[in-house]
């Protein structure tokens, strides 16, 4: 077969690392990819919403499955344009992508099926949201309903702060047509936790467990990243946890998905605050998580690829999955500056790294022979061990093998 991922990040790196080893594929292409992509791949100079030169590209090189890395494409529909030239994709269509899309839209679906989530009221007026804020308690959060790269998600301590915000988003448009309607929501609080599940066919079937660290320092500090540090498995998820999440939320998923008549295929991520054991669900994202991806691959056992087509065909069954009983930990090496401003095109020095040590590239390109920093996450230091201790030393032990000007990394990834 031959595969075409679409992204540029250690996701897709992951995905293509992964692939690499199934014995069904002959060529992996990586659009647009990156310096770790360009050793197991053949990148391809094309940006992930430029869905018409995909098209064309995948067409002309009689690609047999396509597998879309992050949500853009898809909440721009690349799955219906894919399909509807008869070629094969992993992913949601456009409908269901919404789930992650528009705020208002999955808000709207959990109440309606009634899983568990924080209290909300939308907006599309300035002076109607204003007026509505004496309706919360104080945190609160502010969301403008697009996707925003990400960046759409406003946590207000005081009346005068989420004015601010507000006017920001409904006047000042800081993210654009992204914010036309912004969503109001109690501010939840207690442990973050997230789920991948494989979702065909009304079925939804979870992975393995992951706990991300999404602040950019030590113990939790600053502000929010798209994470830089994850473990595996979680260890809040506990069987009892399980249990209440799969009927509390995933069997309630999977009627609404049902009742809405929505064909989703792919992956649904949910993110959650779990409060005194009960989870609540934070949002949807349709796609592999990042930097979730990073210390699940590594312990999957099966054959991702015969995963990805019975997902696709919508046979797959839990029994199709198998794990590693390995704990995995990923480091998230930074630009000096990320998440805010940051310098790119620094030489990136890797001396010898022990063989247990995965290296996935999430902000990397080669320029003139040489592996140049190209994004604020820049390297992902993995490893998967018999316990998180062993895996975790080992990761630390290798970083310093590594070397670029203004690195930054989080020493406590894995003690909290």
């Amino acid at each position: 077969m031959k595969i075409l991922v679409i992204g540029s990040g250690g996701r897709e790196h992951a995905l293509c690392w992964k692939i690499a080893q199934s014995k069904m594929v002959e060529k992996i292409y990586c659009a647009p990819g990156n310096g770790g992509t360009r050793e197991i791949a053949e990148n391809i100079d094309i940006q992930v919403n430029e869905i018409d030169k995909l098209l064309d590209f995948a067409i002309n090189n009689k690609i047999d499955l396509t597998v879309v890395g992050p949500e853009d494409p898809l909440v721009n529909g690349i799955v219906d344009i894919f399909q509807e030239n008869g070629l094969m994709i992993f992913g949601p269509n456009k409908l269901c992508a919404k789930l992650e899309g528009s705020k208002e839209f999955s808000k709207v679906f959990m109440e309606k099926y009634n899983i568990p989530t924080a209290k909300y009221q939308s907006f599309i007026n300035y002076e109607d949201a204003v007026k509505a804020l004496d309706d919360f308690t104080y945190p609160l959060v502010i969301k403008a309903d697009g996707l925003c790269l990400g960046k759409g998600v406003i946590i207000c301590n005081t009346k005068e702060e989420a004015i601010n915000a507000l006017k920001e988003i409904l006047v000042d448009r800081i993210f654009g047509g992204e914010g036309e309607k912004v969503v109001i929501e109690e501010y939840l609080d207690g442990i973050e936790a997230s789920l991948l599940c494989f979702v065909t066919e009304g079925k939804i079937i979870p992975l393995e467990s992951a706990k991300d660290y999404k602040k950019i320092y030590e113990n939790d500090l600053g502000p929010n990243t798209g994470g830089v540090g994850c473990i595996s498995p979680n260890p809040i998820f506990t069987n009892e946890l399980s249990s209440i999440i799969k009927e509390d939320v995933l069997d309630k998923i999977s009627y609404g998905l049902t009742q809405e008549k929505m064909d989703f295929k792919g992956i649904l991520f949910i993110g959650f605050m779990i409060a005194d054991g009960k989870p609540k669900v934070l949002e949807f994202n349709v796609r592999f998580g990042d930097p979730e991806t990073q210390v699940l691959i590594p312990r999957l056992k099966s054959d991702i690829v015969e995963l990805f087509l019975k997902v696709i065909d919508g046979s797959i069954d839990k029994r199709d999955i198998n794990w590693s009983k390995d704990s995995c930990i990923t480091v998230v090496l930074t630009s000096n500056g990320y998440p805010k401003e940051y310098k790119k095109d620094f030489n990136i020095d890797i001396k010898n790294l022990d063989n247990s040590i995965i290296l996935f590239h999430n902000g990397t390109k080669y320029k003139s022979g040489k592996l140049l920093t190209n994004g604020g996450r820049v390297l992902s230091v993995t490893n998967a061990g018999k316990d998180l201790q062993s895996a975790r030393e080992a990761v630390y032990d290798n970083i310093g093998n590594i070397q670029f000007e203004g690195l930054c990394y989080r020493k406590d990834i894995g003690l909290i």
